[in-house]
């Protein structure tokens, strides 16, 4: 996902705030989020723990606010995003400045054997041809089209967390830049999917809150990438793969998937408004994302 930003001039996020806040108030805001199902979707406030499905947790901290699945699928279609029907659940700040999307596929358990043989060249070539043809699919929709302009985090895989890590900087057909930095967290039985959406010049200012939202996530027992035992269902994927796509790098060669690789992008300014007040509320139900 990605909140964008054009290079120059700039606004700042004070007067971008103050347009969601006015946009919000105004009853065009309000028909296009009780239309769009918006008002219907689920939260919880922090302090609480999360689930993520029956697969992981995560520890929500006071002054962040989590959706499940159905929240998270709706966020993604009303701010021109293809879903993937793999979404577990979406945490924001308050303010929701910046976010992170949680998908799951189960595709068996991914070895990890090309950690040393990642070549950054090669993917990310790979990724700009495949978002120039997601482009053809996004004009389709009326969206706007997307250029990948390079890494700002190259691929690097952590082997005391089973974590792949990588982030791409893009920019939209307006001007509009913007960054994913992408985590996947190997397990036993397939990946976990998170996508840090935020603007590019905020991401190294986020890395450490980031970390340590990302600290308190955990796969439940049983579940874990170290639990592996023989016999268990083995990915059909590597770890390039899982750049490129995951299981959609696999299922692609059947030409099923559209969206191979898929950029996550933010351009809607009356969402940003919408969830400041729906997440600022001080009293929210229990949800389980699905």
């Amino acid at each position: 996902m990605i909140i964008s930003g054009k290079s120059s001039p700039k606004p700042s996020l004070v007067f971008l705030a103050m347009i969601c806040a006015i946009v919000w108030q105004t009853s065009v805001a309000q028909d296009y989020t009780e239309e769009a199902g918006m008002a219907n979707i689920k939260y919880q406030a922090g302090p609480a723990t999360v689930e993520l499905g029956d697969i992981a947790e995560i520890t929500l901290p006071e002054g962040y606010a989590a959706t499940d699945a159905d929240g998270a699928r709706t966020i993604m279609e009303n701010i021109e995003n293809p879903t993937s029907g793999l979404e577990l659940g979406l945490i924001a700040p308050e303010d929701f400045s910046w976010f992170v999307l949680f998908e799951f596929e189960k595709i068996g358990y991914v070895k990890d054997d090309e950690k040393s043989d990642l070549d950054s060249k090669g993917i990310l070539q790979s990724i700009i041809e495949q978002t120039e043809e997601s482009n053809k699919e996004r004009k389709k929709n009326g969206w706007g089209t997307l250029t990948i302009e390079g890494w700002m985090i190259e691929p690097r895989y952590n082997t005391e967390t089973n974590n792949l890590e990588w982030a791409t900087r893009a920019v939209d057909n307006l001007g509009y830049y913007s960054v994913n930095l992408n985590t996947r967290i190997l397990g036993r039985r397939g990946v976990m999917y998170v996508t840090l959406v935020c603007e590019p010049d905020s991401l190294e200012g986020l890395m450490g809150r980031y970390s340590t939202l990302m600290d308190s996530f955990s796969y439940k027992p049983g579940s874990r990438y170290g639990e592996y035992v023989q016999g268990d269902e083995l990915a059909k994927v590597g770890l390039t793969a899982l750049i490129l796509g995951g299981g959609a790098a696999v299922a692609a060669k059947t030409g099923l998937f559209k969206w191979l690789w898929k950029l996550i992008v933010v351009g809607i300014a009356a969402i940003s408004g919408f969830f400041r007040k729906l997440f600022g509320k001080k009293k929210s139900p229990r949800l389980n994302a699905s």
